[in-house]
């Protein structure tokens, strides 16, 4: 694996590991600010969106990182 390759990688796991964060604690202040839901269900709904977040994200932002920083 060259050098380049690491680099990509690892700043595509920040980014989708980052914006997965950001999207749970979006939802974990949503369903808390609503207060309708029972706890176990807000952190439940939060470990949800999660990993949800990171199964679509990651190859999103993956593909993008890789494009836009290979050399052609």
């Amino acid at each position: 694996m060259s050098s380049s390759a690491g680099w990509i990688g690892g700043a595509s796991a920040l980014g989708y590991t980052g914006l997965s964060l950001v999207a749970a604690l979006l939802f974990l202040a949503g369903a808390r600010w609503t207060g309708e839901a029972p706890p176990l269900a807000i952190w439940g709904g939060t470990v949800w969106v999660f990993f949800l977040s990171m199964i679509i994200s990651m190859p999103l932002v993956t593909g993008w990182i890789t494009r836009r920083y290979s050399k052609n």
